[in-house]
């Protein structure tokens, strides 16, 4: 008789890795035959000239010059949202040029509706929705992927950021640049001067991707100058026109700027009597653009003291928390490092640098070789305090694009402990490293999308699960969103550089949801149900974690909404865990929980000097129950004038 043997954890491991590369490679042929008959949307259709002036631009929101008069102007918006059908009630026309130094953009926002302007805050990088503005997109190198934001609101405030993966913008980017805002009965006026050499482009280049937004929120309509089907983000670059020079812009020379700093601080004890004693920091920064497309950023002994705080969150979960990296030095073409794996398991997280130790010195180098390549090599040495020891990071990514809008990626990531300690007292890993190779596509419109990854990391010891692989397809329609997500990280995969929720699992996320648009003039402007599960597998393909929820979205003209979900989970603890975290009694590893919640959330008109959020819910959590209801007012003051 033949007796079939039961397969052990490690042979339904190995079966699993199998399946999903398995996996990968259909999301690569599909992603290659979707690709193979993409055409750009726009680009052909939505031109706007541009021509040099000599003619000396003073940037106060009045167009007088002449260059503004004999300018090609890009105009008849469209509505983005509530409706992407029909032209803008709120009209704007765009004027551009250009000189050696910078580019100039001018711009008419008609204001048909009577009233004051809403602005809900002056400060640099407001939040769209809140405020008037106008903004900008540029697609410097006609790839319908990364590129730039510039933004004015009605009442002069400034932003600007960096696009990645065609339509994810990111306003930590900081840039010097000159804007100046006019505010009349009947329209506001902007004119924008953005210099050349904050940019990066293609030198020899005469067509890039442009679009023009807008937001007036007296009409709560969303409109842009090269029309964006409303289930996308204004921003989004694959819908953009294209901008076309009467002669290529400059190529950049070498040019250097150095930010050196010097701070003092004054150290007394007076419970010991210590005579008081001054302590020195010093250091600098250095950019070095090489060329156009091309940057290199140096640093010794930086000073993070200035950056912006994190946002506070609310920890919930058994999981460490993910915060965004502000500090400038690591902005730059982050999309490079930070983009790698997803949001379980990123091989390289720039906040492991620097914050727990300090930084000695640094370099970093990024940017394109070619039109389809892109480099990326960052080497940092941090100093040692208290217990943890000084170490040395190192990463360097290349990439490929193919296609309209896809990408291969590879990459290696090393840590080294770099300080000597004996046996007894250092235990952790001296060295780890992670290497992977990616795959990105997206189709031109952005309908499809999809990511497929394999990461291995080496390090004394390592077993054969240490390696990290994932896949996920998702497709969007004015209608219908829906996707599926599948990620495997084996229980021996450790990247210390990096960021991982957690090891040791293959986790399967499905999610759909529909809107339907009612017709009509009704309030409502649309609703619909969001299903989401995540489901988690133990190495074994035992269910561990499962957490179903079902929400149901209604959205107003007006801009208020009402989200309603309903949530079932089940947990089974891998390790102790309070879930108070008051330092009660821990629940114990091995124990299963399951519970229900409901959830509800209410935001209010953004567009009224008075607004608020409350969000409320109620139901079990692990072996109790729990209450939660909080919420947010807000009461603006307008500018006089």
């Amino acid at each position: 008789m033949l007796v079939k043997k039961k397969p052990d954890g490690k042979g339904m491991m190995q079966e699993g890795i199998e399946r999903f590369l398995l996996l990968c490679l259909l999301f690569l042929s599909g992603g290659i035959l979707i690709y193979s008959q993409e055409k750009a949307v726009n680009r052909d259709n939505y031109l706007i000239s541009i021509s040099h002036t000599a003619e000396t631009m003073k940037i106060d929101g009045i167009l007088d010059e002449k260059s503004w008069q004999h300018s090609e102007t890009a105009g008849n918006f469209v509505r983005v949202t509530p409706v992407d059908t029909g032209f803008a009630t709120a009209q704007t026309t765009v004027f551009v040029t250009y000189d050696k130094n910078n580019l100039y953009i001018g711009a008419v926002c008609y204001d048909p509706s009577p009233g004051k302007r809403p602005v809900e805050s002056l400060r640099r990088d407001f939040v769209f929705n809140k405020n008037d503005n106008f903004r900008i997109h540029i697609d410097t190198y006609n790839n319908f992927t990364n590129g730039f934001i510039f933004g004015v609101s009605a009442a002069g405030a400034q932003c600007d950021g960096v696009i990645n993966n065609g339509n994810e913008s990111s306003l930590t980017w900081d840039i010097k640049w000159r804007s100046s805002v006019k505010n009349y009965d009947d329209r506001w006026v902007a004119e924008m001067a953005i210099p050349f050499r904050s940019l990066r482009y293609y030198g020899g280049v005469r067509e890039w991707g442009i679009n023009f937004g807008r937001l007036d929120l007296k009409t709560n309509e969303k409109s842009a100058w090269a029309p964006v089907p409303r289930q996308f983000p204004h921003n989004s670059l694959p819908h953009a026109g294209t901008l076309v020079w009467d002669r290529p812009p400059d190529r950049a020379g070498l040019r250097l700027s150095f930010i050196p700093y010097a701070t003092g601080t004054v150290i007394r004890n007076s419970e010991t009597g210590e005579a008081a004693r001054w302590k020195w920091n010093t250091g600098f920064d250095t950019k070095i653009i090489l060329s156009t497309s091309m940057n290199l950023d140096l640093t010794v002994n930086p000073d993070y003291s200035q950056v912006e705080e994190d946002r506070q969150q609310v920890d919930l979960d058994r999981f460490e928390l993910f915060y965004p990296e502000r500090r400038q030095f690591f902005l730059e073409n982050s999309d490079l490092f930070a983009n790698l794996g997803n949001s379980q398991s990123r091989p390289f997280f720039s906040r492991r640098i620097g914050l727990d130790v300090p930084v000695n010195f640094g370099g970093r180098l990024t940017g394109r070789i070619g039109k389809k390549w892109r480099i990326g090599m960052m080497d940092m040495q941090t100093g040692s305090k208290g217990m943890n020891p000084s170490g040395n990071y190192a990463v360097a990514v290349l990439q490929r694009e193919i296609f309209s809008r896809s990408s291969i990626s590879g990459f290696l990531v090393h840590k080294q402990i770099t300080e000597t300690y004996s046996d007894s007292t250092f235990t952790g890993n001296r060295q780890n490293s992670v290497a992977g190779i990616e795959y990105n596509f997206a189709t031109t419109d952005n309908r499809w999308q999809g990511k497929t990854f394999y990461h291995q990391s080496f390090y004394p010891g390592a077993g054969m699960n240490a390696m990290a692989v994932s896949g996920k397809i998702s497709y969007s329609s004015q209608y219908l969103k829906a996707g599926i997500d599948q990620s495997w990280i084996g229980s021996d995969y450790i990247a210390e550089a990096g960021y991982i929720r957690r090891t040791g699992f293959h986790g399967i996320s499905p999610s759909v949801s529909y809107l339907f648009y009612p017709s009509g003039t009704g309030r409502i402007l649309s609703h619909g149900p969001d299903i989401t599960l995540n489901a988690i597998f133990d190495p074994e393909f035992r269910l561990s974690d499962r957490e179903t929820r079902l929400s149901y979205i209604i959205g107003w003209q007006n801009t208020s909404s009402l989200t309603v979900s309903f949530e079932e989970q089940s947990v089974k603890l891998t390790k102790p865990y309070d879930p108070t975290n008051t330092g009660n009694e821990e629940l114990k590893a091995g124990e299963q929980f399951r519970w229900k919640n409901i959830q509800a959330e209410f935001i209010s008109d953004a567009r009224k000097l008075f607004n608020y959020e409350v969000n409320a819910g109620m139901g079990g959590y692990y072996n109790g129950r729990r209450w939660n209801i909080d919420g947010r007012m807000n009461y603006r003051v307008q500018p006089y004038g």
